[in-house]
């Protein structure tokens, strides 16, 4: 009777147990977060990956004006480093999120995570190279850049710090926040791409672009027109110091040119944004999901018992011993 009971009536639910069971999810709503934000992810980096040929699927698919910087150099070896890393990372940590894993494959588990853990690191180092020039290098795009690995790497760091103090709650609590403030580039682009539409019906935004830039956009995707375009770039004393004001329009009329200022322009203004959102999300999902992480530190109890840790329960980085919370004691 018992066993009648708790079956669903639903068929749509019947089918959805059915899928989610053998993945080791236990609850509905956990299995279609992680569709959701996993699928995201793995859409995402599935379709980045063809830029891994750098000379080739990169220089035609990157924003106006990116490859002038990103070609040669140090910047190059940074692209090339960040792309390289960040793709495989993305793959991976997909598979670290799904409980099955974690459970019938712990050793792989490990060893997945150490290696997710170093492609961050490498990738991180390689976006610190590009930051300067990426998507035109304004000054919010570039502290975008520089708070994104500030975040991910400390995030990583305290995932990494309460696993080897077997605080398994707090490690799901800080990787699910670093890979939350990673994915936000991909809400990035969904927010440049409206505001990019938006300001080109409003009109009168402008990005500064140094001339050089300028003619080799033209050169690589235009061909002609740069002299009518901007002139001032020709006549003696028409530029301050080689850079032009560059009109941010997409589509309507604008130019190669234009375009890429568009872009420039609302990029850093959509990580901006797109951060805040990822950062107050994952902070609402941990709050909504307390049963959850106190399971865990119950095993974490368990483990830190029989390792032998002092303050078994919060042998980590919890609040009950580095802020003003009442002890944790387990349940009875």
């Amino acid at each position: 009777m018992g066993n009648e009971a708790a079956k669903p009536s639903n068929g749509f639910i019947r089918f959805m147990r059915k899928l989610y069971k053998p993945l080791g999810f236990k609850k509905g709503y956990n299995f279609t977060l992680w569709f959701i934000f996993a699928g995201a992810l793995l859409g995402f980096t599935l379709a980045r990956l063809q830029y891994l040929s750098i000379d080739g699927r990169f220089r035609n698919g990157t924003a106006p004006g990116e490859w002038y910087w990103m070609r040669k150099g140090f910047r190059k070896v940074g692209i090339t480093l960040h792309l390289a890393t960040i793709l495989p990372a993305g793959l991976l940590v997909i598979l670290q999120f799904i409980p099955i894993v974690r459970h019938k494959a712990l050793l792989f588990h490990r060893l997945n995570g150490y290696t997710i853990i170093l492609l961050l690191l490498l990738s991180n180092a390689g976006a610190l190279m590009i930051a300067r020039h990426a998507f035109g290098g304004s000054f919010e795009t570039q502290v975008l850049g520089g708070l994104l690995v500030i975040l991910t790497t400390l995030g990583t760091a305290m995932a990494y710090y309460n696993i080897k103090r077997l605080q398994i709650e707090q490690h799901r609590a800080w990787m699910l926040r670093t890979w939350f403030y990673a994915g936000s580039i991909i809400t990035l682009r969904l927010i440049m791409i409206i505001s990019t539409l938006i300001i080109s019906q409003t009109g009168g935004h402008y990005r500064a672009m140094p001339c050089d830039e300028i003619a080799f956009i033209y050169s690589e995707k235009q061909k002609e027109g740069l002299q009518t375009d901007y002139p001032q770039c020709f006549a003696p004393n028409g530029t301050t110091n080689g850079w032009v004001a560059v009109q941010a329009k997409f589509g309507g009329g604008g130019n190669i040119t234009q375009i890429g200022s568009a872009l420039g322009t609302t990029f850093g203004t959509a990580g901006w944004l797109a951060l805040f959102l990822h950062g107050v999300g994952v902070e609402i999902y941990l709050w909504l999901t307390p049963r959850e992480s106190e399971r865990l530190r119950k095993i974490s109890y368990q483990k830190q018992l029989e390792a032998g840790f002092s303050h078994p329960g919060s042998a980590g980085l919890t609040a009950d011993r580095w802020g003003d919370a009442d002890a944790w004691e387990p349940s009875k």
